[in-house]
């Protein structure tokens, strides 16, 4: 049965290859970003496999997402699945060097934009008694590691959030689920390291990191399975990586 998709932040990355993976299946896609010409981009190489429609959004704007679903038009109001991909990582500086205005764009786009887009398709789909959040969470928001900080908070109340959903939702045929990937190789680090393209290549050297197109994979077969099936939440690493040993510092011994 054909469905429509929602995805946020869909001109890059895992949300770029969630459209695809989901215009493959021939459904129509509503995508939405910042970054209208990625957008105006994916619309024409995605257009002849199915309906596809583009909206430019910046989640961290209030009203614009307010203002986003009645200006859908209407073959494309009753979305079945919402893709909540939008997000970012900024720097890799310790608690007490960083930027304050890092902290609150991440808080800003990995919960309050989440939250808000969340709470205006909601609705519709208990309503309509059918449909699936997918929430793009994090290893992040489960394991701690330095520079972390708030990005991993963020992501653990993706987590969280992802939980208290599917607890209100309980008595509907609405699913959850948080998919959290580990190291993937998308503009997620160049973004991190605000455009210092070398920075951004060192996290990926001597790997052999998950992929855009494998984070595609699992949402899409997340929202396919039958639908008495919920995925809750799914964490995945590449095989390269894992968990580290606890952290013990050897410096401070005579300090304390």
């Amino acid at each position: 049965m054909k469905k429509c998709i929602l995805i946020t932040g869909a001109s890059s990355g895992f949300g770029e290859a969630c459209a695809r993976r989901f215009a493959a299946a021939g459904d129509d896609l509503v995508l939405c970003a910042r970054r209208l010409h990625r957008l105006k981009e994916l619309q024409a190489s995605l257009s002849s496999h199915c309906r596809v429609h583009i909206q430019p959004l910046d989640v961290t704007d209030r009203q614009a997402v307010e203002d986003f679903l009645p200006a859908l038009p209407d073959s494309f109001q009753g979305i079945d699945v919402l893709v909540n991909n939008a997000g970012l990582a900024l720097g890799m500086e310790p608690a007490y060097e960083v930027d304050i205005n890092d902290w609150e764009t991440m808080v800003d786009t990995n919960i309050k934009g989440l939250m808000r887009i969340t709470r205006q398709i909601l609705p519709g789909m208990v309503e309509r008694r059918r449909g699936h959040i997918v929430n793009i969470g994090s290893v992040a928001g489960n394991w701690p590691y330095p520079g972390g900080n708030a990005y991993g908070a963020s992501k653990a109340f993706v987590k969280q959030f992802s939980r208290g959903l599917r607890a209100d939702l309980l008595g509907t045929p609405l699913r959850v689920t948080n998919i959290e990937p580990g190291l993937a190789e998308t503009e997620f680090s160049l973004v991190r390291m605000k455009g210092d393209a070398s920075k951004a290549g060192d996290v990926y050297t001597g790997t052999h990191p998950l992929s855009a197109e494998d984070i595609a994979e699992i949402v899409f077969w997340v929202t396919s399975l039958p639908t008495h099936v919920n995925i809750n939440a799914l964490e995945v690493m590449p095989v390269c990586q894992a968990w580290n040993p606890l952290a013990i510092d050897r410096t401070l011994g005579n300090e304390l």
